[in-house]
């Protein structure tokens, strides 16, 4: 698989052995049965879950990891949208994130969890072509074969898995964290070459991917676009290793299904997410790294800013601003930015007319902010732009019940629970902070730690209704440890 996470080095760590080669490893293996009943060899889904969540609790902290709320709110309701109409019920919920990465890939790690190379999103011509990717990715896990691959090579070669769940116990155990004793490149490199996605289950996701898009309404031309896309991306890069094809084998016979599935069908009225565009500009900002990748990005915005209009111009207008607000030409920015405003409203704009706002002083920001938040209030990356705004005019008070309603409506976005624990720090209101950091590494996997952020609550209050209540979420706490505990045991060598 995927480049994900391979630059974090050459330690033992989770994060570098998963990159190196384990979620090829659990692709279905060319002997496993195909569709149907759900085959014993395969994990649970919670067992599924906590290898998600353990796998996510590292990568969430390598610097390939894009932690931009608004594109991972936006690929995730696409992926849940997609989700919706899939042929089986699925076993687990679908979280989408994003990691900077250049190439043309994408994968799916346990639990639900998929991620996507920026290169995918930028390369995308629409968003049917987009979605045709998350569609072929969510019928992976529709039809557990990551499951099935991670319990055949349980009971095979098991070098991964038992370092692995050997990791896990360990941190679940407050002995160490996952960054030790993983596996070597090495080892993650040998059971990539001997397991891989088959092409009969690379054709099963095909399939259920097409009816998921036809379903959610998008055009399925998108598959056959980005399909012949990637074959062509395959070929140009023959012998350079990586890239979808690398663990999603491309084939004529595949080209040839979706082709003849979709002929005679009727072209399908997709109505895409003006977003679609200005989320693609913003992964491009993101992915270009040095001078030269930036110099390169603004020539080709400048291109689209010119031979485009609507919503497309409004997105490279909004690159072309970005940009030169990097550059520290706030003049330049503001200019792009008005008109990208003339043309089309995104919640990307607002964000950076914030930015540019922060520049004449932090009440500055703090209005523009409350502006913003009224025009989208449904934009996570407004929300976090709101609240930050808030902090840095000094505003700590209006911060944490800006963020304590936040929270109220998107209660397992982790990222506000550590904003709001900030805020209550600098109030000093010690007991809530600690409770609210407990809840971020609750919900970012890290159980052992969060425990221990409750005891240090417990030890600062002096109120028995308050120890009463963080007494009933440390033994929770405790009970969900053991449960994992039980859960990977037995998967232990």
């Amino acid at each position: 698989m995927k480049t994900w996470m391979r630059r974090a080095g050459a330690g033992l760590s989770l994060a570098g052995a998963l990159a190196a080669g384990v979620p090829p490893a659990w692709g279905q293996p060319m002997g496993l049965p195909s569709m149907g009943a759900a085959s014993s060899a395969e994990l649970s889904p919670a067992v599924e879950r906590t290898l998600g969540q353990a796998i996510m609790e590292q990568g969430r902290q390598d610097p390939t990891y894009v932690g931009d709320l608004d594109v991972n709110q936006y690929l995730t309701a696409l992926g849940r949208r997609l989700a919706a109409h899939a042929p089986q019920a699925l076993a687990q919920d679908i979280t989408v994130f994003a990691v900077r990465d250049p190439s043309i890939n994408a994968f799916a790690l346990p639990g639900g969890y998929i991620g996507v190379h920026s290169g995918l999103v930028v390369g995308a011509q629409s968003e049917s072509e987009l979605a045709s990717v998350l569609a072929h990715e969510i019928g992976h896990v529709m039809q557990r074969h990551i499951a099935r691959g991670i319990a055949q090579q349980s009971q095979g070669t098991g070098i991964m898995v038992a370092s692995l769940i050997g990791a896990l116990l360990a941190a679940l155990a407050g002995q160490g964290d996952l960054a030790m004793g993983v596996a070597t490149f090495g080892q993650a490199a040998a059971i990539d070459r001997q397991l891989g996605f088959s092409r009969g289950a690379e054709q099963e996701a095909d399939r259920a991917g097409l009816q998921m898009m036809r379903q959610s309404g998008f055009d399925p031309q998108g598959m056959l676009a980005m399909f012949r896309r990637l074959m062509n991306a395959s070929r140009l890069n023959e012998g350079t290793g990586g890239g979808y094809a690398s663990t999603h084998p491309l084939s004529i016979q595949r080209l040839s299904d979706i082709e003849n599935r979709i002929e005679g069908q009727p072209a399908a009225a997709a109505k895409p997410d003006p977003e679609f565009w200005f989320v693609r500009t913003r992964l491009a900002l993101i992915q270009a790294r040095d001078h030269a990748d930036r110099q390169r990005l603004q020539q080709t915005l400048r291109g689209e800013a010119r031979d485009l209009r609507g919503v497309r111009q409004a997105a490279a207008l909004f690159g072309l601003a970005s940009l030169d607000q990097e550059a520290g030409d706030l003049a330049g920015a503001r200019a792009q930015l008005d008109r990208a405003q003339a043309e089309g409203a995104a919640p990307q704009l607002d964000m950076l007319a914030i930015r540019l706002a922060a520049a004449q002083g932090p009440m500055a920001a703090a209005d523009a902010s409350a502006a913003a938040w009224k025009r989208w209030p449904r934009s996570q990356g407004v929300a976090d732009a709101r609240a930050r705004a808030l902090q840095k005019a000094g505003q700590d008070e209006a911060a944490a019940v800006f963020l304590q309603a936040v929270i109220g409506q998107w209660p397992d976005t982790p990222e506000f629970q550590k904003l709001l624990a900030t805020s209550l720090q600098r109030l000093g209101r010690e007991v809530e902070a600690h409770e609210a950091l407990a809840s971020y590494f609750e919900q970012t996997g890290a159980l052992p730690t969060a425990a221990e952020h409750l005891r240090q609550a417990r030890a600062l209050s002096k109120d028995f209704y308050v120890q009463s209540r963080l007494d009933m979420r440390i033994r929770a706490l405790r009970e969900r440890l053991d449960n994992q505990r039980a859960l990977l045991e037995p998967f232990r060598k």
